[in-house]
């Protein structure tokens, strides 16, 4: 074997040996905060971003404006078809007016009068026929206006029946019906509107908006990243090994590079299936073993510190 072979063997298998046994002790991780991703719900343009990158907003700020032209425009169309059904509505529920009522009887009365005159030039058209004085033809034309006139006059009737007895229960439960589903359909498109204003929806510091001004987005583009307020916690690896002895709630102690004083943390989560050790979780002699996923809460006396610092946690 080549001499410089030999000793970079030799060289590696040293550095393996040199590493600290107490390692097996902690379970390495950073520090991390809740990320709140907020995407696009439309295909729309970005007309402005109010806070830059590193702002700390409060829940409801606005992050990112999407243009609203075609969705304004959507919601005054639904506007207007809820307001014609809720017309229509009202005027079903409240029944016609006394003068729609008033006109139609005069109709009526209109009818009544032309029927009885057409009635009595069939009586005088009748008496000609007997006397042979017209023909045959003028009685059938009098008979026929006669009975158009019974006809109309049957038509204002109904027509004033139905004026004074008002919509059927039928007709308003549909106009009801209808108007329900009106006001669903606005809401939605109320509701897309306002989601075309991404604003925070939780306190915490804006750790990304990777989309400008005048850039068009796709939906479900990601267009901000929040990082949730508070106290971050430890995300970090757990031997297999030590897993039988944790539980939520147990109290472990962290240690953050570069803090002296070591805080004392509380198991919020662990994974319930395993995982391959990451490269740079443990190690060298444990990299192959499995590992659960597990989260350390940190207390409020950690809440400045930032996400991204290497972690260490003790291991009963």
């Amino acid at each position: 074997m080549p001499l410089l072979h030999r000793t970079s063997l030799a060289t590696l298998v040293l550095l393996l040996a040199g590493c600290s046994e107490t390692e097996t002790n902690v379970a390495l991780g950073t520090l991390e905060r809740d990320r709140i991703t907020l995407s696009a719900t439309a295909p729309e343009i970005i007309v402005a971003e109010p806070v830059a990158e590193g702002t700390r907003v409060e829940a409801g700020t606005l992050l990112v404006q999407l243009d609203t032209t075609l969705q304004e425009a959507a919601v005054a169309r639904v506007e207007a078809e809820h307001a014609q059904l809720q017309a229509n509505l009202d005027k079903l529920q409240s029944g016609f007016r006394s003068e729609d009522i008033a006109a139609a009887r005069a109709r009526v009365e209109s009818a009544q009068s032309v029927l009885l005159e057409s009635e009595h030039e069939l009586e005088r058209i009748e008496g000609l026929i007997e006397r042979k004085l017209v023909a045959q033809a003028e009685l059938d034309r009098a008979q026929t206006r006669r009975d158009a006139n019974a006809a109309r006059l049957r038509d204002s009737e109904a027509q004033l029946d139905l004026l004074q007895s008002g919509a059927r229960n039928e007709d308003v439960r549909q106009a009801e019906a209808q108007l329900q589903a009106s006001a669903a359909a606005l809401s939605a498109e109320r509701h897309r509107l306002a989601n075309l204003s991404v604003v925070a929806t939780r306190a915490g510091t804006v750790d990304s908006l990777p989309w400008h001004v005048g850039e068009r987005v796709s939906n479900g583009q990601q267009l901000a990243v929040l990082l949730a307020d508070g106290a971050p916690y430890a995300r970090i690896y757990i031997p297999e090994t030590s897993r039988a002895a944790l539980a939520v709630g147990t109290r472990m102690t962290v240690h953050v590079d570069g803090i002296v004083t070591p805080f004392a943390g509380t198991l919020r989560w662990i994974a319930l299936e395993p995982a391959f050790t990451p490269y740079y979780a443990l190690s060298s002699s444990e990299r192959s073993r499995l590992v659960y996923l597990a989260e350390v809460q940190l207390p409020d006396s950690a809440l400045d510190l930032p996400a991204g610092l290497p972690a260490q946690v003790e291991l009963p």
